[in-house]
């Protein structure tokens, strides 16, 4: 019998902690020698691609019944007058639509300026890449 040349001391000590407290927490094996770097450590997977779906997914979900509650709640109908167009609509309706102009109106020109910038993006690694004539091609 040896004895431990570092016998743990009061900081070493574990705290106590309530019984349903100590129910909760989890033991980790001990690593082979080839792990030992890894010890005492348990492995929290990042995000994922479908984890950011599901968050985009309820993100979306809440935002369309939000509007589904203003469209509710703004029933009283307005005339409408659009280049030529004439309509009485809802004004929860025409807002909406008046918002989704609006959102085309910034989308399309930035979808644009994202084509573009990926266009001289190709072009700068192919100048610089100097490929086989197959991956010019692409």
């Amino acid at each position: 019998m040896t004895s431990d040349p570092n016998p743990p001391g009061p900081a070493d000590a574990e705290p106590d902690l309530p019984a349903d407290e100590a129910s909760r927490t989890l033991a980790v094996p001990e690593a082979p020698a080839a792990e030992a770097s890894h010890a005492g450590r348990v492995h929290v997977p990042g995000r994922t691609r479908a984890g950011g779906v599901w968050v985009a997914a309820v993100g979306f979900a809440v935002v369309l019944v939000l509007l589904l509650v203003f469209i509710l709640q703004n029933g009283q109908h307005v005339p409408v007058r659009f280049l030529g167009w004439h309509a009485n609509l809802p004004v929860g309706v025409a807002m909406v639509f008046a918002a989704v102009a609006g959102l085309l109106l910034v989308a399309v020109p930035g979808t644009v300026r994202i084509l573009q910038l990926r266009r001289g993006a190709r072009r700068a690694v192919r100048g610089a890449g100097g490929g086989s004539s197959r991956q010019r091609r692409r």
